[in-house]
């Protein structure tokens, strides 16, 4: 997606933030980073900036997530918050952040932060599910950033729990209880329902029922959770995409005409339509 971006002569920053499994930087050609997001975490580094390095495509730098600290890769909650702020700062058209798989906060946190969410899942049981868990938790740790008052934080607390003893399995539940107890923070969450927006992009399909996945998680998200998802699009399965890793050069730029390399770039087009100059985009996967 980055490629693409780059591709389309804008000016990228994509940012391995999967700091257990960074493996970015592969991708993209650059076999050992001189520096790391590592160095922000671990203090050794204040400016952001330096921390970017080039790559091999024109127009996209990197800032990769090797050489973390095993014992706790992630910064805790307020370095997290400075992260932000300076990835905010880097001088670019888009940031692009490639999340972990999960839901540990730091993941949660960056993707909610990114002013595009898009969520990549492929067409079997255990990624659905764990979509849904994904988007679960995002909403409600987004609800507790939202809501003002104790009893209703307390509320979204309980909620976060799937075996609550109050049976409060949805957000559309969670919502009526907050209507019941305090109707100001009803009307906060109704609004945080109708700004959650993330996007859906179905990866390795291979029939014409994948497709149409994307558009039944959109339902889901609407019947049971009340989240309006957008279905950004699909990429089919291409075994382009494994001689890509291989030759550790993104799809795009060594079989440009391949089928996966063209729908990441009609998903990377459809983001750039809607954006306005300057977007920070976070991806978990």
């Amino acid at each position: 997606m980055a490629a693409a971006l780059a591709r389309e002569r804008r000016s990228v920053v994509v940012v391995d933030a999967d700091l257990e499994g960074a493996n970015l930087h592969t991708c993209v050609g650059v076999p050992n980073p001189r520096a790391s997001l590592a160095d922000f975490v671990a203090h050794r580094e204040e400016d952001l900036a330096k921390l970017v390095v080039e790559t091999p495509i024109p127009n996209l730098r990197l800032l990769a997530g090797t050489q973390g600290n095993l014992g706790s890769a992630q910064p805790g909650h307020f370095r997290r918050v400075r992260l932000l702020q300076e990835l905010r700062r880097l001088r670019c058209e888009f940031v692009l952040l490639d999340l972990g798989a999960g839901t540990h906060p730091a993941v949660i946190d960056y993707f909610l932060a990114g002013d595009e969410g898009v969520l990549v899942l492929t067409p079997e049981p255990t990624s659905v599910e764990n979509a849904y868990s994904f988007l679960r938790a995002a909403f409600y740790r987004r609800l507790r950033l939202t809501l003002l008052a104790g009893g209703a934080r307390k509320l979204v607390a309980q909620a976060m729990d799937q075996r609550n003893e109050r049976g409060i399995r949805t957000p559309l539940d969670l919502l009526r209880e907050i209507q019941a107890v305090d109707p100001e923070e009803g009307q906060r969450f109704v609004a945080s329902l109708r700004e959650f927006r993330p996007r859906i992009v179905v990866n390795e399909v291979r029939t014409a029922d994948e497709i149409k996945l994307g558009f039944a998680v959109k339902s889901v998200c609407q019947k049971y959770f009340g989240i309006e998802a957008d279905y950004l699009g699909y990429v089919n399965h291409d075994e382009a995409a494994r001689r890509s890793v291989l030759s550790r050069r993104p799809l795009v730029e060594i079989e440009p005409s391949s089928d996966a390399a063209v729908y990441i770039g009609r998903i990377a087009r459809k983001l750039l339509a809607a954006a306005p100059p300057r977007r920070a985009t976070a991806a978990p996967r």
